[in-house]
């Protein structure tokens, strides 16, 4: 059955008589913040705060700033409200930057990436998988603004007067589609360089930020979303850090804790807040999207194709991995990204980054400086029959990534009124506590 018949179906199958919606929405007054990815105010819930249950042992950040030396920044892009205008708004977009080693250091890491399906767009990865090395910070911002921001990283680069000659800076991105005018490329140059210098360590914002501003998870407001692992000393009590931009996925194949919630959760079908003149129609039937009811839960299943998105995911550990092993270690994303339900599906760029913060200087590739006579480098790898803990790690994070992007996330009102419902936490919460799954 084509894709979105199959949506239609999930969508009529799921619009039964409604209940209580989360009321915290994000507004739409029109702001552009760099603050850094981290707040000492930050009182987000996370998923862990409701209750929901996961194995292993997070950080203490449970983020990818766990894995010491990382900083993420992000930039923000929230203006403008009602009709679509191509060029001119409403947006609800921005960046978000990742620096392997923050932002003084200058040295490369040893990368390796791995794309679910393919339908997507992450650059530089070519010269990652000829040399194993990444030499740049990662961007992720919209699809539209994939050119701009990896631009304006090499300007970056430049003014910071990073070693080397060129460089192959990593820009990847999800399509934040219907709620950002995205064909307007309303991402600049500035706010590449403003998610960049507002990089730093610790506790990092999650949900409605950076380049996850605009997106849509698993049928309900998506974003960004982190977590981390830390291994036992017997497995060498390395740590493992994953950042996702989620924007993928319908609720009918949503998965926390191993149940199928959204099916058990009584939702409204998609809608707007307010009426335009003409109406914003629903694209499988060409009828008229309804005016939203606030005291209604909702889901935003039907605005696209199901899968009609994508998910970057960005792994660091401080495990001396070498590229070949970082390859290995991002292919387990899909393992995790299947435990909350993901197909993967055609319409779906899912890409996925992994790099080792170990090995400093083992090998600056294009960066390298002369005088080119420095002996051979001598580098630590960890052996294959360790790997087990380290896919685990991975395993575990990337759902626990997901799941904290959701939760994170609030309602958002974007283009031609179009509202991206939050996942409702109370229905959440009794359904896990339905089947003894709720955490006291």
């Amino acid at each position: 059955m084509h894709l979105r018949l199959m949506t239609l179906c999930c969508l009529l199958a799921m619009w039964s008589m409604p209940a209580r919606a989360q009321t915290e929405t994000s507004t739409a007054t029109d702001h552009a913040t760099s603050a850094p990815a981290n707040s000492p105010n930050n009182t987000q819930p996370r998923a862990r705060d409701l209750g929901v249950p996961f194995d292993g042992t997070p950080g203490p950040l449970n983020a990818i700033t766990d894995v010491a030396g990382v900083e993420v920044g992000y930039k923000t892009l929230i203006s403008g409200e009602g009709r679509l205008v191509v060029g001119e708004g409403p947006v609800r977009t921005g960046v978000t930057a990742i620096l392997p080693r923050g932002k003084q250091g200058t040295k490369s890491v040893f990368a390796g990436y791995f794309a679910g399906n393919g339908n997507g767009d992450m650059t530089g990865t070519h010269w990652i998988e000829e040399s194993g090395l990444l030499e740049t910070p990662i961007l992720i911002t919209n699809t539209g603004s994939v050119g701009v921001v990896r631009d304006a990283a090499v300007a970056w680069m430049v003014q910071q007067k990073r070693p080397g000659d060129f460089w192959y800076p990593v820009s990847a991105e999800t399509a934040d589609v219907p709620l950002n005018d995205i064909k307007g490329q309303h991402v600049t140059t500035q706010d590449a360089w403003d998610a960049l210098s507002s990089a730093t360590g610790g506790p990092l914002l999650e949900g409605n930020v950076g380049g996850g501003t605009g997106m849509i998870c698993n049928g309900f407001k998506g974003g960004t979303g982190t977590s981390s692992r830390r291994l036992s000393a017997a497995d060498g009590g390395y740590t493992v850090g994953l950042l996702v931009q989620c924007n993928y996925g319908g609720s009918e194949q949503l998965r926390v804790a191993g149940i199928a919630v959204a099916r058990e959760m009584n939702l409204q079908r998609p809608c707007v807040e307010k009426l335009l003149d003409p109406p914003v129609l629903y694209w499988w039937s060409g009828k008229p999207a309804p005016v939203c009811d606030p005291k209604v839960a909702t889901t935003a299943d039907g605005v696209r194709a199901s899968e009609e998105g994508s998910i970057i995911v960005i792994v660091a550990t401080d495990a001396p991995l070498t590229p070949d092993q970082l390859k290995r270690l991002a292919r387990r994303v899909s393992v995790g990204l299947g435990r909350v339900g993901a197909i993967e599906g055609d319409e779906s760029g899912d890409i996925f980054l992994a790099f080792s913060t170990a090995n400093a200087g083992a090998d600056e590739g294009n960066s390298a400086q002369p005088p080119f006579n420095s002996p051979n480098a001598t580098i630590q790898r960890m052996q294959s029959w360790k790997m087990d803990a380290m896919f685990t790690a991975v395993v575990q994070a990337t759902e626990e990534s997901v799941i904290n992007t959701i939760i994170a996330a609030k309602t958002m009102v974007g283009a031609d009124y179009w509202t991206i419902p939050a996942l409702p936490h109370d229905q959440l919460r009794e359904i896990l506590r339905k089947h003894g799954m709720l955490k006291p």
